[in-house]
């Protein structure tokens, strides 16, 4: 009987290979860390991508080796990918050089000219600047002008969703929902560019260096025999097309209606929507593709995010961490208590999380006020937390303005929402219930919703979501604290970057950081 779907989850820090039954549950899951990263020169950020897909196959068949009855069950499997590394590969489908991956900070020293019609135009609709930013950006323009007989000999060009679903098929062949990136891709339309879209100017890429697009939870192909020898997956096992990591997130975690926010906190922390209207939250910023076929997911994101709290934990954390080894508890543990040992608002100590700045603030730096004697590293965490809190939920407002929609309830997924502390203190803040997914494996659980749907386990999606997932633990707003903070945000946080926003344009000009 196949009646059980295998998601693969290449992130950043891992690769996983997961089943799932029909129902959402996780029934076993194999997990290879990814830490060999080349960094060859100061912002590149590279990775051999055969070695993405030997780790793919190790985590697949470490599962059949624990779980060998399983591997028959599997009717489907579908993949999910960190977004926008590309990969760049010959007519024989070997990567051409390593894949650039999506930290990478690296800029093209040369890009396509456009016509000056649309130089024109950009400057009548304010977009100079965006579409300056995009061609630097484009690891496209870099490889083109850089290494010139590479993109010459370049038969595709590939985000990883695209090469790990052409290793498992043999078919050039990627999910809408994955194109995430600085690519010709019409993101209102969900498909590739007209030809008279001016990225198709502004980019070094010819359509046919381009794999063919189908929509989520359609069959991309099967297994392929050489792929079955490499991973224990059954040749001619449907290959689904699913998304990218974040959209599958968004969809693992029940977040198919508007209402519905889903908060992540990741390296990068992100609040997205999903729905079936486009609008960008950001002008000029497109929502990205969902993980539903004909949907956009609307995202704010918060760069350097839970980055932050990494941050903290290696520079002032070494109790912590030293008493969890001792103890044998989880770290996570220790740093809740630290949290809950000050009060809520730590003590008027506010932070703003602009540690790395973006595209539309680009002179933005992080800043903490409100220091006093009273304070010590405890308030300093607790405000990196709510600061956080307070970002994501100005993030939530534009969503709600630029989308004409109201969110009324919260699903939290990553790395931080495992800490009750900082679910607590994010329903407070927003004055919404906040849940994590019944699983933590989301994006995991979002691919194995699109091969359900695929593979008929489920009628549509609706019914898979229903079926597939819900909420865990609930965390609901305190009146005291949610009054607390809303005068803390309303009368501080939203006037902080106003008010300092001179001072980081003075400190750029004078020091040079950040580069413009």
């Amino acid at each position: 009987m196949r009646d059980l779907l295998l998601a693969i989850d290449n992130g950043t820090q891992s690769v996983r290979a997961l089943v799932f039954d029909a129902t959402g549950n996780l029934l076993a899951s194999n997990r290879v860390v990814i830490e060999d990263y080349a960094v060859e020169n100061p912002g590149w950020h590279e990775y051999d991508a055969g070695t993405f897909w030997e780790k793919a196959c190790a985590a697949c068949l470490a599962l059949w080796n624990v779980n060998p009855g399983l591997r028959d069950r599997i009717a489907g499997v579908a993949v999910t990918t960190q977004r926008g590394t590309v990969v760049n590969v010959d007519s024989n489908g070997e990567p051409l050089r390593p894949a650039i991956t999506w930290l990478d900070q690296r800029k093209s020293p040369s890009v396509p000219d456009v016509s000056p019609v649309m130089r024109a135009a950009f400057r009548v609709a304010g977009a100079r600047r965006t579409v300056a930013y995009f061609q630097r950006e484009a690891e496209s323009n870099w490889i083109a002008a850089c290494q010139p007989d590479i993109w010459k000999r370049t038969h595709k060009y590939l985000l990883l969703s695209g090469y790990l679903n052409y290793r498992l098929t043999g078919e050039f062949r990627d999910s809408i929902g994955s194109q995430v990136g600085f690519l010709p891709f019409d993101f209102k339309a969900l498909a590739w560019a007209k030809t008279n879209d001016w990225k198709w100017q502004a980019l070094s890429i010819v359509p046919e260096k381009l794999p063919e697009l189908l929509q989520p939870g359609t069959v991309l192909g099967e297994v392929s025999a050489r792929a079955a020898s490499e991973t224990g997956i059954a040749a001619g096992t449907p290959v689904v097309a699913a998304a990218a990591d974040k959209a599958c997130e968004v969809l693992g975690a029940g977040c198919t209606d508007p209402s519905v926010g889903c908060l992540s906190y990741g390296t990068t922390a992100t609040i997205n929507v999903t729905t079936s209207r486009y609008f960008e939250a950001t002008p000029l910023v497109p929502p990205y593709p969902a993980a539903l076929p004909h949907a956009y997911d609307a995202e704010i994101q918060i760069f350097r995010g839970y980055w932050m709290v990494s941050w903290f934990k290696e520079q002032f954390g070494l109790l912590e961490r030293t008493a969890a080894s001792q103890s044998g508890v989880a770290p996570e543990t220790l740093f809740d208590e630290l949290v809950t040992s000050v009060p809520p608002g730590a003590m008027g100590l506010m932070l703003q999380p602009y540690w790395s700045p973006g595209l539309k603030m680009p002179e933005a730096k992080g800043a903490v006020i409100g220091f006093g004697d009273v304070h010590t590293r405890a308030h300093l965490y607790r405000a990196i937390l709510e600061g956080l809190a307070y970002a994501l939920r100005d993030g939530k407002e534009r969503l709600e303005a630029r989308g004409k929609l109201t969110v009324s309830s919260l699903r939290v997924c990553g790395g931080g929402s495992q800490s009750d502390a900082a679910l607590q203190l994010t329903s407070d803040i927003f004055g919404l219930p906040a849940s994590r997914p019944h699983v933590y494996e989301a994006s995991g659980l979002g691919a194995a919703i699109n091969a359900a749907v695929a593979l008929k386990l489920h009628a549509d999606f609706k019914g898979a979501a229903n079926a597939m997932t819900r909420p865990g633990a609930t965390f609901e707003p305190s009146t005291g604290r949610r009054k607390l903070y809303d005068d803390l945000y309303q009368r501080v946080y939203k006037r902080m970057y106003d008010r300092l926003k001179p001072l980081y344009e003075a400190i750029r000009e004078i020091t040079g950081y950040p580069a413009p």
